[in-house]
């Protein structure tokens, strides 16, 4: 596309942002510029915490003011100063000449509203849509999003999707109102790589035919390589250099972004040891939901979450499960932790537990950890990072004293790689990188024997990615732990786990070792996910297809 310099849609100049907290006073975003011409697709990217969402949040005008505030700069969209605009001129703006893909959609999509009144409230209140017109077109928008059987979501509300399909209603309500410029924030973070093809060339496409431009927010270099046409790195609040994609790849000049270029998670899972112990088992373990319609709530079908798995999970192992969003891997994962309730023996260092309830599973709970995909979801607001990780270790080893439990916290944020400082701040002051290694000490501090990792690297930047991997590597090896790796990146899956378990709509497609599964695949479905992953040369066509 080409550029219009002279007149660009959005020019961010002498930017800058600060946080207060009491005296404290926060430099998150440090003098930056940059400009997105009409069309034009502009990325920033950089690690958790190096100001790319505040910068974005910055355009919006969606910041926790008066605690935030810029120090310098303006922000001119169409040669309107953003920040000099009155707060109704600026609603006027904000989801209609300038939508938002947020990186956690539960925390963005209101809990007490069907998914068909939040995409349609964009659509009533900027476009002045009857009910019947919005319905038809939030169908519309659901279908071009990728969510199956769009009609019979229209009555979901949030908790009754799987994370991919959250994020995905997110970016129809972004999309809806067909803005100038969108603001994607991590916009396939929570999607497998078939429907993150699908999703990257949905937004191609709008963009294409609106003429649309986008400020693209990821950790993702791969999606950066692909869509975006210029590139600014950030670090500490700055941006370190700036240039046209092809140049930045090609020939980076900062040491930080050669950096970035360059992580991946490497390694080798642990070698497969048929021999182990074996930590946790099921058989033929089915959860089903009942499907209830009328007026007396009468149950007509269900749906088959797990459909008759069995597996075995053996001690100083890693299983993966990967499948698309909405496969049945989550619900797998909480049925063995007997978090939800299923159907089929399940056994934990050969003792049955599907049928204890929840006094009788309370003393296992420290051995059988869980590490949550959205780490802001499980954080609680209100306790302080060293509350969160403590109310673990009160529990379940109530014989620590105050002194013992706080050099134990001090210890699991040394190993998730955050300063022991950090006890005494809140889950808000974090990135959603931090937040999520907050999470993973939470769980590793109690010291158990099988933990549950839901999509644990999906909210991290590449090179912590990396850090995490190792760091459950060096866990599992130092205590024999026994991982369920639930994920959608392959590349993360192929660094931790020794067996892998394919599932597709509750079902298993493909088991067997790891290197076996990521060599020689047998099923096109596998096929098909491995391609996306490592290749992305899967058309929306070849996605939908299988």
């Amino acid at each position: 596309m080409t550029r219009d310099a002279s007149s660009p849609l959005v020019a961010v100049r002498d930017l800058s942002v600060d946080f207060r907290a009491g005296a404290r006073v926060t430099h998150a975003v440090k003098r930056i510029s940059f400009d997105i011409a009409k069309g034009e697709t502009v990325a920033l990217v950089g690690e958790s915490g190096s100001g790319k969402t505040v910068s974005a949040l910055s355009v919006m005008r969606l910041l926790p003011y008066p605690a935030a505030s810029h120090p310098s700069g303006e922000i001119l969209f169409a040669g309107k100063d953003l920040l000099a605009l009155s707060d109704k001129e600026m609603r006027a703006i904000r989801g209609d000449r300038i939508s938002m893909i947020f990186q956690e959609p539960m925390t963005s999509l209101n809990p007490l509203h069907t998914i068909e009144k939040q995409v349609g409230e964009m659509l009533i209140v900027h476009r002045g849509m009857t009910e019947a017109r919005a319905r038809e077109r939030v169908l519309e928008l659901l279908d071009q999003v990728g969510i199956q059987d769009p009609e019979g979501r229209l009555g979901s509300y949030p908790h009754q999707l799987s994370g991919g399909q959250r994020q995905r209603v997110m970016i129809a309500m972004a999309l809806a109102n067909e803005p100038d410029l969108l603001i994607a924030d991590e916009p396939t973070t929570a999607l497998d790589v078939t429907i993150q093809a699908q999703i990257l060339e949905l937004l191609a496409r709008l963009q294409g035919e609106l003429h649309m431009a986008m400020l693209l927010i990821t950790h993702d270099l791969g999606i950066v390589r692909r869509m975006a046409e210029r590139v600014n790195v950030m670090t500490q609040g700055e941006i370190v250099e700036a240039g046209r994609t092809a140049d930045i790849f090609d020939r980076p000049q900062h040491p930080y972004t050669r950096h970035l270029i360059a992580s991946e998670p490497k390694g080798d899972p642990p070698a497969e040891d048929e021999t182990a112990p074996v930590v946790l088992e099921a058989k033929n373990l089915k959860v089903w939901f009942p499907i209830k319609r009328g007026f007396l709530r009468r149950t007509v079908g269900h749906v088959k979450a797990v459909n008759g798995l069995s597996l075995k999970l053996r001690q100083g192992q890693t299983l993966g499960v990967v499948g698309e969003s909405g496969s049945g891997k989550t619900t797998l994962g909480l049925a063995l932790l007997r978090l939800i309730s299923s159907e089929g023996p399940i056994a934990y260092v050969g003792k049955r537990i599907d049928g204890l309830g929840f006094k009788q599973m309370r003393p296992l709970r420290r051995e059988m950890q869980i590490v949550f995909q959205d780490p802001y979801g499980s954080l609680s607001p209100r306790l302080s990072v060293g509350q969160i990780i403590e109310e673990g270790l009160r529990i379940q080893k109530p014989d620590l004293d105050p002194e013992a439990r706080r050099a134990r916290i001090a210890q699991a944020l040394e190993e998730v790689g955050l300063d022991p400082a950090a006890h005494d701040r809140y889950p808000h002051e974090f990135s959603g990188g931090q937040r999520q290694r907050i999470a993973i000490a939470r769980a590793m501090v109690l010291e158990p024997k099988f933990v549950m990792l839901d999509e644990p690297t999906s909210a991290l930047d590449l090179s912590v990615q990396a850090q995490i991997v190792d760091l459950l590597r060096d866990l599992q090896r130092r205590h024999n732990l026994a991982y369920l790796f639930i994920s959608h990146d392959l590349k993360v899956v192929r660094a931790l786990a020794n067996h892998v378990i394919v599932m597709r709509r509750g079902e298993v497609v493909e088991e067997g070792p790891a290197r076996e599964i990521f060599a020689r695949p047998r099923e096109a479905y596998t096929k098909a996910l491995l391609a996306a992953a490592f290749e992305l040369k899967v058309t929306h066509a070849e996605a939908v297809a299988t």
